[in-house]
């Protein structure tokens, strides 16, 4: 592939995609387009591609590629803050963008990868398979439901695979603040010798996905069989309890939760990804394990000159 673009790609899995893709895709040219609003140009750090600085639902950064031949297009651009409450904000930044982007694909006969999200489940107590999607909890899991919708709709015009990421953590998400993963922002108060707060009382169980594995998946799913939504996640939940647990023995601490009420009425309090299709599909296979994964996390990037550490 000659020319590969990755919106998003100055924030968290678009610039670990970013710079898989330069990596081993060599002779590829990598385009990076992301507006810089919520992301972090420290998180290129390496890359030797082109960037350029706009949103993907002004169409402007169009104009900037319209004469080169694309090869492939990853859409991981998104208001990815599910805190987020301007519902039409949410929808044009989300499904205003990603309806340029399959209008751009069609023009240029690129096969599409994009982010979806497992906040189109909603609330769930078991595991959660494909077709239990269309009940979100808010505007972030409703947007990224129509997104969806959609991109069924260009099914016979191109190749096109939705990937549902669940609860994705690793190296790159330092800027995301609040909006980071539970166990960054764990990890985080615990180096710093805090006790880890989270909402009573810890039971809330997530499907904890490793960036490298969610960068696996993103790149194979330019192999799928077929058009397709499939989940990303390792098929097993882990408990904010339990997160603390895997910290305190890495840490060689013995640091007790601090618990506080949740004042988020549509807060999932579940997830765990079916990730049967996703095997199928696209060969599919986690190699990290949610505690191999914090394990790495934590002695390889929070505790190196990596931007990670920069925000302890």
């Amino acid at each position: 592939m000659k020319n590969i673009v990755v919106t998003g790609g100055a924030g968290f899995v678009g610039s670990n995609l970013a710079l898989y893709l330069q990596e081993h895709f060599q002779g590829s040219h990598i385009i990076v387009v992301d507006d810089f609003r919520k992301s972090g140009f420290k998180n290129l750090e390496g890359f030797k591609g082109d960037v350029i600085a706009s949103n993907v639902a002004d169409g402007e950064w169009i104009q900037t590629v319209k004469t080169k031949k694309i090869d492939a297009v990853f859409h991981i651009a998104s208001i990815t803050d599910t805190t987020v409450m301007d519902e039409k904000k949410m929808m044009r930044d989300n499904v205003d963008g990603f309806r340029n982007i399959l209008d751009f694909a069609v023009e240029k006969s690129a096969p599409v990868v994009y982010a979806s999200s497992a906040a189109v489940y909603g609330s769930f107590n078991r595991k959660m398979r494909e077709e239990d999607g269309g009940k979100p909890n808010n505007i972030y899991g409703f947007s990224k439901w129509v997104m969806e919708n959609l991109a069924e709709t260009y099914y016979s015009k191109l190749k096109i695979v939705g990937l549902r990421y669940f609860n994705v953590f690793g190296p790159g998400e330092y800027h995301k603040g609040l909006a980071a993963s539970m166990i960054y922002q764990l990890a985080i108060q615990m180096i710093k010798g805090n006790r880890p707060r989270m909402f009573k009382w810890g039971e809330q169980r997530r499907d904890f996905v490793y960036i490298k594995d969610v960068v696996s998946a993103t790149v194979g799913a330019l192999s799928a069989k077929e058009n397709a939504v499939i989940n990303v996640g390792t098929g097993k939940s882990t408990s904010f309890n339990e997160i603390v647990e895997i910290l305190n023995k890495i840490l060689n601490s013995g640091r007790k939760p601090v618990y506080f009420d949740n004042p988020y009425g549509f807060y999932q309090n579940f997830t765990e990804a079916d990730i049967s299709k996703a095997k199928d599909i696209i060969g599919y296979e986690p190699k990290y394990t949610t505690a191999l994964a914090i394990e790495e996390y934590i002695t390889k990037y929070l505790f190196s000159r990596d931007a990670e550490s920069r925000a302890v």
